[in-house]
């Protein structure tokens, strides 16, 4: 974790222990356009140019994080998985070829993944033995307190319960544990689907929403929002309080709040609010 990406004013370690103020980092900095895109990366492959490598990675730092958030329930560090989450951007930008007229992103997932697959196998336990301090009693004094190799009958189970002072449930849940073994996560070398074995690989998932797709969610969300705050600054002092109070503070005024603050009716004030409403969908439609 101690590798270091730097670009102009820019200084960002790899995420460590303040993973937070990573984050704010590496959201500030801007996504390039498709025309900034294709020109950096058409000049890192035409040149090699370390700094054009540099500035495709920075620029898409945004989205390991997006894609590393998708595996946050495996029980790993959120940090570790943008770590290898980024040497999968760097792989890709490595191998991008401009030419083929896709974005860097949609390119780079399948890297990204790869990377954070791996880190997975390398790293997560199926079965967590012992993660409670109840757990942890049971997991030191339980094959002691066995008096032979098969299953804990029903009366041994309570036995036990009662010797470390915790509940039935615990001890079979223990037992359970400590009966299980590792399983490979991937198929065996030379198996497939059609051989009808499983592994935890089969079932790997991502929560994370398509960089791609982000990317146009983020830059639509970002125009909307301009668009909202211009249409707010071109109402009235009076309607602009009205829908700022209606509408953007908790809790929510209420018509009669506003005719009384105003010295108006509540009927003027829906009229008020509807006309404004109307102006600002006009602008943000345009």
């Amino acid at each position: 974790m101690g590798n270091v990406l730097m670009l102009k004013n820019h200084n960002l370690a790899v995420p460590g222990a303040n993973l937070e103020n990573y984050m704010h980092a590496v959201h500030d900095i801007p996504v390039l356009t498709v025309a900034e895109e294709k020109e950096i990366a058409t000049r890192l492959r035409k040149n090699e140019d370390l700094e054009s490598a540099r500035l495709l990675v920075m620029h898409n730092l945004r989205f390991v994080i997006k894609v590393a958030r998708g595996y946050s329930g495996y029980g790993l560090p959120l940090g570790d998985l943008v770590q290898e989450g980024n040497v999968g951007l760097m792989k890709a930008v490595k191998r991008f070829d401009p030419d083929m007229n896709v974005r860097l992103i949609s390119f780079a997932v399948h890297w990204i993944r790869a990377e954070i697959h791996e880190y997975i196998l390398r790293n997560w336990k199926i079965v967590k033995v012992a993660t409670t301090k109840a757990q942890r009693k049971l997991f030191f004094n339980l094959r002691s307190s066995k008096k032979r190799l098969g299953w804990f009958n029903q009366a041994q189970i309570e036995d036990v319960a009662n010797d470390l002072g915790v509940t039935s449930k615990d001890v079979v849940e223990m037992e359970k544990r400590m009966s299980g073994t590792d399983i490979a996560f991937d198929l065996p070398a030379g198996e497939d689907e059609e051989t009808n074995t499983y592994s935890p690989s089969q079932y790997l998932e991502h929560q994370s929403q398509d960089p791609a797709d982000a990317l146009e969610d983020s830059d639509w969300e970002s125009h909307t929002k301009q668009l909202f705050t211009s249409a707010l600054s071109e109402l009235d002092d009076r309607s602009k309080d009205i829908i700022t109070l209606r509408w953007l503070e908790e809790p929510k005024a209420t018509l009669q709040d506003l005719a009384t603050k105003y010295g108006v009716s509540a009927e003027r004030i829906r009229q008020l609010e509807a006309a404004a409403i109307t102006k600002i969908k006009m602008v943000v439609a345009e």
